[in-house]
């Protein structure tokens, strides 16, 4: 698939950053001309995944944050963000609603049904001490539609 676009973002494992990464896609993507909703939902997908990255790929730890969006043809969007954290042993346990590795932080475990909800496609590959992928893809709405 060809891409018409694409910027690559990499910020400090601080919580103060999730917010820059939702303003970075939302300027990003201004040129694609989403709606207003889809916006909104890519900016939620996002900093769900970001805050996943910081809260739970650097627990008591600090790395960065790898945010690499994507305008591909046919108004698809392609995110990924990566950490090189302490990764997750079971993607598809960790995937369930409402499971968390936190619970002692009042954290609700809706972070991947909150991405899967928001996006046409998740995927999240992980590896034990080596950090956590996630992808996203969405294919904007035309115009016409």
């Amino acid at each position: 698939m060809e891409v018409k676009n694409e910027i690559k973002f990499i910020m400090p494992s601080l919580s103060v950053n999730e917010a820059a990464a939702r303003a970075v896609v939302s300027s990003f993507l201004i040129q694609a001309d989403p709606t207003v909703e889809e916006l909104s939902d890519i900016r939620t997908a996002v900093s769900e995944a970001v805050t996943n990255a910081i809260v739970h790929g650097y627990r008591n730890s600090n790395g960065n944050v790898e945010l690499t969006v994507k305008l591909l043809e046919n108004r698809e969007i392609y995110i990924r963000i990566k950490d090189r954290g302490c990764g997750i042993s079971d993607v598809e346990k960790a995937m369930e609603p409402l499971f968390t590795t936190a619970p002692e932080e009042e954290r609700s475990g809706l972070g991947f049904s909150v991405m899967e909800s928001f996006m046409d496609k998740l995927k999240v590959k992980s590896n034990v001490g080596k950090g956590t992928t996630v992808v996203m893809r969405k294919r904007l709405s035309s115009h016409e539609d």
